[in-house]
């Protein structure tokens, strides 16, 4: 120990005595280090720390499956049912999902975030009871008792901690609920929106319904494990299809299980996560080797120090150690410094835009500096300090007493053959930097793809805000349909408003999807229970195409004439007419739509379809459109429309003649004195597009960062190579230059040996990036892993910044006077 005290004052005394050297060094490294730890602290977020859940590892969310893998978690109640029976490999089955309600207890109703659960939910999630009770199994039953379960916040602002508050009543939209418990403090951040308030579903133990709309979680019974409960689900697939030959679930469809963590971070994120790594591993890479050539030509400056020490007796191995001590104490250095901008640098870069990564929390908020962080920072700064120390301690220890000593200066080599080292690691620093910078530009230009796309509806001037509809008095359609008239008309009464509508469903936001039968039209042979098709179905009121300014192909579209009494009605897109009626005309036809799914839709009658509109990327702007449905409000079935307002607010979508953030505050208050309900998640459709494509802008932003980072490093190299092997040439430069040679064959000679080991890394690189950009293609959109315009681009800039470094030194050279290059010796 005390030796190596001495060896770290004596790496402080060094580097204090070389200010500009340790400037350099510790900058890059910070740099390295900062963007490791950045990406670090969102790995840690998203995939290391613990899910806040009791037994978390043995805690399963079902999902649906396909030949195709893994699906999504959504469950009907009837697959809630069917996975309730697997009590063989699983207990506590529950279900849940999160929404809002109102409060209409208080002066003006106001909304609070909700969950609806089944019985078990609270005790499987180790929700902790202040007071009260959890639900009963009784109270979880077909109109069974309206019993709500509160949060501690809401028990706190709205009873005044009212230690008997169990027992009273508290009126959520419109209806009288029983509160029968309080929840301490509850971390359901990674689930969704903490809910105030938890109801239940109360679903029938005898349901048939097909409709998807929650998630069902489990915990696995012990002795089973992940996989064994997903053969089992896989088996049980034909026991449900049996029972239910029109769930729609093929012959190779089926059932699984994932632990929460996986179900929360599907394979896409993994996918975006490990490139990041990969990425930030190459501008490491880059520091470490711009720091190696820095202690390199600092070690040529030392060799006769370093001589002088082995000729007193210091062996090859206490000077290595030495030496070793020096890169670790600036590779600590870059840590700490690289810690803080890491940390700073990822936070602010999260609270613009988390590109929808699951467990970050709002604006980043769950990414902070646990011990994991802090012991990654740790190892990297020590791995770091070994790794670009361990070569140029290797050089310098190897030294020739006799020839060291007798030189004069530390100007003991010259040219490039001295300075092999130096020269591939430059290379190196090159071509990793060209890796680095053409995976930023495919991403760029699949931003600049995204942001051309034309949508297929108008996003400027509409706003869009919810709200919940949640009640006994909204059940029927003809109340929804009677709100959303009489705040249309109070909307268009505004200045400066050109048109107003409401749906269930908002573009880019996701939505519903049904089967269909065409009335009158034979089955295929093959197909796949009573329906010809499928599509995303949604509920509008008049206006909504008008809205959004989505072109009219064929018919019309839905007027104040389309009624509860009028003929019932449907409109669908050009995806769906193309692929279901290629050669004939569909406005000839009628549907009906989700009949025998779900017994909510058991009243739908025959829709006849009375228009084609044009197709829309509403799923997404990176992916085709695909059928589409929409029907009036007014046609709702009754059972459907009371689903559809406890499950999703609805969305009112306001077209203006101005920005709509002008008119925003007016017409807030102006439905809310229409409805006399709040409105929330208000929000413009530029800003919801933008949101829409969150992953990709991140995406780029990361790789860009990166990759100038990587440049800025491969262009410090390049030029102190260069400009160190001028310097160590300064006699050969002046005697070439005495012997009548012209300044321009100085400069040529410098320019085009900086030139070859950057075209070598370029080369280098440019293959490299052929075979890895494979990697990224997931995440590009209208550009290929391969394009030409990236990768004739990309090396072209990265020579010229290579010329750039290369020519200050050469120009450095060539004004090199020849009389004292001469007297330097």
């Amino acid at each position: 120990m005390e030796s190596f005290i001495r060896d770290f004052r004596q790496s402080l005394r060094m580097f204090a005595q070389s200010p500009a050297f340790t400037l350099a060094a510790v900058a890059a490294l910070t740099l390295g280090i900062g963007a490791n730890t950045a990406i670090f602290s969102v790995v840690d977020a998203v995939l290391l720390k613990p899910v806040s859940m009791p037994d978390a590892e043995r805690v399963v969310v079902f999902i649906n499956t396909s030949p195709r893998g893994p699906g999504g978690p959504a469950a009907s109640p009837a697959k809630f049912m069917h996975y309730r029976q697997q009590t063989d490999i699983v207990e506590d089955v529950s279900a849940f999902n999160t929404g809002v309600m109102n409060y209409t207890g208080g002066t003006f109703p106001e909304q609070l975030k909700s969950a609806r659960v089944s019985a078990d939910f609270l005790k499987l999630a180790g929700a902790p009871i202040l007071l009260g009770r959890n639900f009963t199994p009784d109270e979880d039953q077909p109109q069974g008792p309206k019993v709500v379960v509160i949060s501690r916040a809401l028990w706190e602002s709205r009873f005044n901690a009212d230690p008997n508050a169990i027992g009273k009543s508290i009126s959520l939209g419109n209806d009288p609920y029983t509160i029968v418990g309080v929840l301490n403090t509850f971390d359901f951040r990674e689930y969704g929106p903490t809910p105030q308030v938890w109801t239940l579903f109360q679903f029938d133990p005898n349901t048939n319904d097909q409709g998807h709309y929650f998630q069902v979680m489990a915990r696995l019974k012990p002795g089973v494990t992940v996989q064994q409960a997903y053969a089992r689900m896989q088996a049980s697939a034909a026991n449900f299809r049996a029972k239910f030959p029109k769930s729609g679930i093929g012959p190779q469809g089926g059932f699984g299980v994932l632990t929460v963590r996986d179900a929360l971070v599907r394979g896409d994120v993994k996918s975006s996560l490990y490139v990041y790594l990969s990425a930030v591993g190459f501008v490491l890479l880059i520091a470490c080797a711009n720091v190696a050539n820095l202690l390199l030509v600092r070690a040529t400056g030392r060799r006769r120090e370093i001589a002088i020490r082995a000729a007193i007796g210091g062996s090859r191995a206490r000077i290595i150690r030495q030496l070793l001590t020096e890169s670790v104490v600036l590779s600590i250095a870059g840590g700490l410094f690289g810690l803080v901008l890491g940390w700073a640098g990822i936070r602010a870069l999260l609270s613009i835009n988390t590109a929808g990564l699951p467990r970050l929390g709002t604006d980043g908020v769950n990414v902070g500096l646990d011990w994991r962080v802090v012991a990654f920072t740790v190892a990297v700064s020590l791995g770091t300090g070994i790794l670009f120390g361990l070569i140029p301690a290797l050089q310098s220890s190897k030294t020739d007493l006799t020839t060291t000593l007798k030189e004069s200066s530390g100007r003991s080599g010259t040219g490039f053959r001295q300075n092999k080292v130096r020269s591939v690691l430059v290379v190196v620093e090159v071509a990793l930097a060209m890796v680095l910078l053409i995976g930023s530009a495919l991403l760029i230009r699949t931003a600049m793809a995204l942001g051309r796309i034309d949508p297929g509806f108008d996003t400027h001037n509409v706003l869009t805000m919810r709200m919940s509809l949640k009640g006994a008095q909204f059940d029927k359609s003809v109340a929804v349909d009677q709100l959303i008239h009489n705040g249309v008309d109070r909307l268009k009464a505004i200045p400066g408003v050109v048109e107003a509508s409401a749906t269930c469903c908002v573009p880019l936001q996701g939505g519903y999807g049904l089967p269909f039968r065409i009335v009158g039209r034979p089955l295929a042979a093959d197909s796949q229970g009573p329906y010809h098709g499928g599509g995303g179905w949604a509920t509008v009121s008049p206006g909504y195409f008008e809205v959004f300014r989505i072109p009219v192909k064929r018919g019309r579209t839905f007027t104040d004439r389309d009624t509860a009494a009028a003929t019932k009605v449907v409109v669908i897109n050009e995806a769906m007419a193309k692929q279901f009626w290629p050669k004939g005309d569909p406005l000839t036809d009628k549907l009906v739509i989700g009949k025998g799914v779900m017994r909510e839709f058991e009243a739908e009658s025959d829709r006849q379809i009375i228009g084609v509109v044009a197709d829309t990327k509403a799923g997404g702007l990176d992916s085709d459109p695909q059928p589409q449905m929409w029907i009036p409000q007014a046609q709702v079935p009754d059972l459907a429309n009371a689903l559809n307002v406890g499950l999703t607010p609805i969305a009112w979508v306001v077209r203006t003649q101005v920005p709509p953030q002008s008119l925003s505050s007016q017409i807030q208050e102006t439905v809310r004195q229409a409805t006399g309900l709040p409105v929330t998640d208000v929000e413009s459709m530029d800003s919801i597009v933008s949101t829409s494509i969150s992953r990709q802008r991140f995406n780029m932003w990361v790789m860009t960062v990166f990759g100038a980072c990587a440049l800025l490093l491969a262009a410090i190299g390049i030029y102190g190579l260069m400009a160190y092997s001028v310097e160590q040439r300064t006699q050969e430069i002046g005697i070439r230059l005495a012997l009548g040679a012209p300044l321009a064959q100085v400069r040529r000679m410098v320019i085009a040996q900086g030139m070859a080991l950057s075209l070598i890394g370029v080369a280098i690189g440019l293959a490299a990036a052929f075979g890895l950009a494979r990697l990224i293609t997931a995440f590009l959109f209208g550009v290929t892993a391969k394009d030409p315009l990236v990768f004739s681009g990309v090396p072209l800039v990265l020579a010229a910044v290579a010329f750039v470094a290369v020519w200050l030194p050469a120009r450095r050279a060539s004004k090199v006077d020849p009389i004292i290059a001469l007297r330097a010796e």
